[in-house]
């Protein structure tokens, strides 16, 4: 925080800027009231600043949080949302100490890049009616709220408000390329705001903001609602370490140098959650837009979001009356410059050129993020991808049949051999997905009387693949054909004892280290039936 304060602080004012109004619009819409959604971005926007796993995460109340909230409030009242934000806190906390956050980590590059280009274009969207100078007309759907605010514009014009907005945008996205480190978006909201002023624009403004924050109380705790409220809570829970982290995880990707501790940031969320409600504040999750409006403003560390929180903390205080002439649309400007900066062009072309399911997992993500909300569109995204990749996987996996070493025979043994015995080597994965293709490829091998299975260069194997390769050898078996195995990894033993085969052929003397042995026992074998006989003495058929 002592490298470049200056920068951090500068980015702090920036995004506080941008955060008050939505920090009051989101608590109006949320139900809860403005106070409650200025009260959220102080004091979840500090607590998280301190103690989350990210130094460039700023924390608040979100659009996607007050989708979640709305119904909530119509069914249980502002101090239902608050006992859920206190129990939404209790489980984050509890998934930081399980170090569930690691897990996101794994959370394939399409889908990060998917989830970014969906929420750019949420964003995008929803500053669309501000920019026009409509009122909001009502509606989920971000798309059908963006169409009726442009049919609506279409039918009365309101050109100062969409000025002020392409302007500020213009400027801010000029300015980037221009002069990164200056602060573009506080020198165009500040000239939008003068511009407004001198020419007497009508243009809705900010307006009037609450006087303090509430003194903290549990007084909206009833514990026996607390029972009905548990689902609610995890919804909360589950959306606010999943925004958070992959807010965090965008954030990493919009630097070169940071990089998140995402069970720390899980905690930070759950500390945020648990004092806010005190405070009546709604339960908050890492902001996306402000957290990139946080990167583009050349934050360093926490000092950038932490400032951002007492920076709206003194405005409450002393500078609400200039805020109040701040002009909705140039905020709308920055919001829609930041959201056209936060797609990266470049990561985008190179997953669509890499593979195909890379480009449609992507496609998946960012359509699912923009018609359906962010835990659907990230889980949509994820079975997909899982999908995919277990598909490649499975072909990954081989039956492939190898010559045998038999250099130490006669020719009329080694054409014998070569004839009853025949040796398979299984490559990759045995599991649920390639075990069916295994089963046929090996039940069709032509009429031989042993079969040696090399299993050195089994990768993994699950309880599906043991059940397969298990009926494999009943049904070889019951064609009288006699199964070895070789080279069984101890970590396979498990599976494959689980399933009652292992034991069997063991007890039977048909489990080898390695091939050599299961090709002497196999030599034996046809031995005492008769098909091949000792050195120097002919078999049937070999005279």
């Amino acid at each position: 925080m002592r490298r470049q304060p200056r920068r951090d602080l500068v980015a702090g004012l920036t995004v506080a800027v941008v955060a008050l109004p939505l920090a009051l619009g989101f608590g109006v819409s949320s139900g809860v009231g403005a106070a409650a959604g200025l009260a959220t971005a102080i004091v979840a926007g500090i607590l998280a600043a301190l103690f989350g796993g990210s130094n460039l995460q700023v924390s608040g109340p979100t659009g996607a949080m007050t989708v979640v909230l709305v119904p909530i409030v119509a069914q249980h009242g502002p101090g239902g949302v608050l006992t859920v934000g206190l129990l939404a806190g209790l489980i984050l906390v509890a998934l930081a100490l399980l170090r569930a956050g690691r897990y996101v980590r794994h959370v394939p590059a399409p889908v990060v890049e998917g989830f970014t280009v969906g929420i750019a274009a949420v964003i995008f969207l929803q500053q669309v009616p501000a920019a026009l100078g409509v009122s909001t007309p009502a509606g989920e759907s971000v798309v059908a709220v963006a169409g009726r605010a442009v049919r609506d514009f279409a039918g009365q014009p309101q050109w100062p408000a969409l000025i002020l907005a392409t302007g500020v945008a213009v400027v801010m996205l000029a300015g980037a390329h221009w002069r990164p480190t200056w602060p573009f978006s506080l020198l165009a909201v500040g000239a939008a705001t003068l511009v407004a002023q001198l020419a007497h624009l009508g243009v809705g403004r900010v307006g009037a903001l609450p006087a303090t924050l509430p003194t903290p109380s549990l007084g909206f705790l009833d514990p026996a609602a607390v029972p009905s409220l548990l689902t609610a809570a995890l919804a909360v829970a589950a959306l606010a370490a999943l925004e958070s982290l992959m807010s965090a995880t965008v954030a990493d990707g919009m630097t070169v140098n940071q990089r998140h501790d995402p069970d720390r940031e899980l905690f930070g969320q759950g500390v945020a959650n648990l004092v806010t409600p005190l405070f009546g504040g709604v339960p908050a999750t890492a902001a996306m837009a402000r957290t990139a409006v946080n990167v583009r403003s050349g934050a360093q560390s926490r000092l950038a979001a932490l400032s951002h929180a007492i920076v709206l903390a003194l405005i409450l205080l002393a500078a609400a009356p200039l805020v109040a002439h701040i002009p909705l649309a140039a905020l709308a400007g920055v919001l829609l410059a930041t959201a056209i900066r936060m797609v990266e062009v470049s990561a985008l072309a190179v997953l669509a050129r890499s593979t195909r399911a890379d480009a449609l997992v992507l496609v998946l993500t960012a359509t699912a993020t923009l018609a359906l909300d962010l835990i659907a569109a990230v889980g949509i995204g994820l079975v997909v991808a899982g999908a995919l990749a277990l598909r490649q996987i499975a072909r990954a996996a081989r039956l492939e049949e190898v010559p045998l070493d038999i250099a130490d025979h006669h020719v009329e043994e080694q054409a014998l051999l070569r004839e009853h015995i025949v040796a398979y080597r299984i490559d990759g994965p045995l599991f649920f997905v390639a075990a069916h293709r295994f089963l046929l490829e090996l039940t069709e091998v032509a009429d031989v009387r042993v079969i040696i299975l090399r299993m050195s260069r089994v990768s993994t194997i699950d309880g599906t693949g043991a059940l397969v390769l298990r009926d494999a050898i009943e049904r070889l078996e019951h064609r009288g054909i006699v199964v070895h195995l070789s080279g069984v990894a101890a970590g396979h033993e498990q599976a494959l004892g689980a399933v009652g085969v292992l034991d069997r052929l063991r007890a039977e003397g048909r489990v080898f280290p390695g091939t050599p042995e299961a090709i002497a026992a196999a030599r034996v074998h046809l031995h005492h039936t008769g098909v091949l006989l000792p050195t120097g003495q002919a078999g049937p058929g070999t005279a």
